[in-house]
Order: structure tokens, then C-alpha cells, then sequence
């Protein structure tokens, strides 16, 4: 049982290969006058489209609710999220739309890593943030003082001295560089590994099995989304993944409906249709190879450790 339950939490933080759209480039104007930006965001709901940019960058979310992507990784996020991210790591947050969502607000700093000089991090005081940065490649989600960083970056916010204001960001990042409480986002390969191109054409599959997933798949379209030929790209794909095109379709799909059978009253048949299995006998078969658990016991398991 115990390892029952494990996988099950570990769904909850699955990585699942989500991008909606080839991602864009965002060039911040802004750092023309400034050495960092810190920007308090307000909206009926996150419109940002997923993008990325060589700047580092922390978000704090102070309202709102619905899922957060960064690289390959999908998640939720409520009030108190909290993360970090690296240079050119593709990201944007997808606000969950109801009849009772609030406004979503955030604060968002953003910053290169020269901004106090080519070696400012590399000096031996700064060796614990500089782990930090290179951290960040992956993103980082700090798991804990949620009340301490909104305070943080509230009053990084509200600063309106430039000295100061600096001051306060390298002390919040020394604060991130000794806390235990973190989880890395993007666990499955380093992309900073990878050069633009590569980084480019991986992205573009990925989104190509988002928007696909709930029909039926092809590799053919797949690989000439990235101008590739379908044995080419099979290979290319793995190199990069260690899975399969197809795995990685299925990983997504059962990924997909584990969150589903966790986070709704859906029927299983119904979820089974949803998440891209037009066979529900196959669709029960393939959940309980990869989860160890039919989709019913998987479901009744959650509820059952929820309520004890």
C-alpha cells in the first residue's frame, strides 16, 4: 500500500510534456534603462503566451488558480506559488477559468545574470547563489515559507530606492540559496544541455502531442512539424527524451488521466475518451501497466488516503 500512495503523490507532481505553441521570444526592452525589473502583474486572468527569455526570473503568485508550465513540466499553481527560473526556459501560467475565479495577480522579478557585473556570482561569497542559478536551469518550486517570500517580494515591489531595492533581491536569492524546501520542475534532461535548435525542435514536438493528444496521433505530421523525416526524427527523439515518440504520447495521456481521475467527478469511461483512448478496454489496460492500479482503484485510493 505504501507504495500504492507514493505513486500516487508522485502523480500529483508528474512531469507532464505540456506546450501549447511553438514558444516565443520575449526581448524586455525595459532592462535598456534598468539593471532588473520587478512588475507587479493584475489581470482577469494570465494572458502571457508560453515564451521565454535570457533572463532569470521569480514569480510569486498572489491570486489566482490553474496551471503552470515550464519546459516539459505541467502543474498547478494557487496563491503562494513560488519559483525560479533559468535563462531561455520556456514558461508561462494558464489561469483555471470559473464562474467564481478571482482576479490573478502576480510579482515577477526579473534579471540577467550580469546585472552586478560579468563575475559578481562567481566571487566566493556568492558561491551559494551562483548553485542556485545554475539550479534554475531546471526551475525551481520552493515548497515552503510562502508567508516569508510573498513578504519578500512585496517589499522588493514596493521599494522605491535602487540601492536598497538591490539589496533586497540578493538577500532573497541568498534566502532561496539555503532552503532544503525546493522541487526542480524539469527533472527528465537538462536543456541547457542542448543547443537553440535542438531546444527549438523538441518544444515544437512536444506541442504538437498537447494539441493532438485527445485524437489520433500521427508521426508523420509530427516529424514534419520539425522538418524532419519520420525515421530521422523517431531517433532524434529518443536521443533527446530516452523515450519513444509513442511513449511519450502515452506517458502524457495516462498522466493527463490519473490528474483527471484525481481532480473531478468525471466518469472513467468518459476520462478514458478525454485523454485520447478510443478503446476504454485498452485505455484500463495501458493505466494500470504504468500506475500498478486500474483507474477506479487509483481514484478510490486518493479519496480513501484523503479522508483518513
Amino acid at each position: 500500500m505504501a507504495n500504492i500512495i507514493q505513486k500516487i503523490y508522485l502523480a500529483l507532481q508528474s512531469q507532464q510534456y505540456i506546450l501549447y505553441m511553438k514558444p516565443a521570444f520575449e526581448s524586455l526592452s525595459a532592462f535598456k534603462l534598468h539593471s532588473f525589473l520587478v512588475r507587479k502583474f493584475e489581470e482577469k486572468s494570465f494572458s502571457a503566451p508560453y515564451h521565454f527569455h535570457p533572463e532569470y526570473e521569480l514569480t510569486f503568485i498572489l491570486s489566482g488558480s490553474g496551471k503552470r508550465y515550464v519546459g516539459a513540466n505541467m502543474n498547478d499553481f494557487y496563491p503562494g506559488d513560488f519559483v525560479l527560473l533559468g535563462a531561455n526556459l520556456p514558461h508561462c501560467w494558464k489561469t483555471e477559468q470559473t464562474m467564481e475565479q478571482e482576479n490573478s495577480s502576480s510579482i515577477v522579478v526579473q534579471f540577467k545574470k550580469e546585472f552586478l557585473g560579468t563575475d559578481f556570482f562567481s566571487k566566493p561569497e556568492m558561491a551559494g547563489v551562483l548553485q542556485l542559478l545554475q539550479k534554475s536551469s531546471n526551475g525551481i518550486q520552493f515548497t515552503g515559507n510562502a508567508a516569508l517570500y510573498k513578504k519578500k517580494m512585496q517589499q522588493l515591489y514596493g521599494e522605491k530606492n535602487s540601492c536598497r531595492k538591490t539589496i533586497l533581491l540578493l538577500d532573497l536569492l541568498h534566502e532561496l540559496s539555503i532552503t532544503k524546501k525546493y522541487q526542480l520542475l524539469e527533472k527528465q534532461h537538462n536543456q541547457t544541455a542542448l543547443s537553440p535548435a535542438e531546444q527549438q525542435r523538441i518544444h515544437i514536438a512536444m506541442a504538437y502531442i498537447v494539441e493532438h493528444f485527445k485524437s489520433d496521433i500521427s508521426l508523420t505530421a509530427a516529424a514534419s512539424a520539425v522538418n524532419m523525416a519520420p525515421q530521422s526524427f523517431c531517433k532524434y527523439f529518443k536521443k533527446l527524451t530516452r523515450k519513444t515518440f509513442m511513449e511519450a504520447v502515452t506517458d502524457y495521456r495516462i498522466d493527463y488521466a490519473a490528474q483527471q481521475l484525481i481532480h473531478t467527478s468525471h466518469s472513467i469511461s468518459q476520462i478514458g475518451f478525454d485523454s485520447g483512448f478510443n478503446d476504454i478496454s485498452n485505455f484500463h489496460k495501458t493505466f494500470k501497466t504504468r500506475m500498478q492500479l486500474s483507474p477506479l482503484s487509483y481514484r478510490n485510493t486518493f479519496l480513501q488516503k484523503l479522508n483518513e
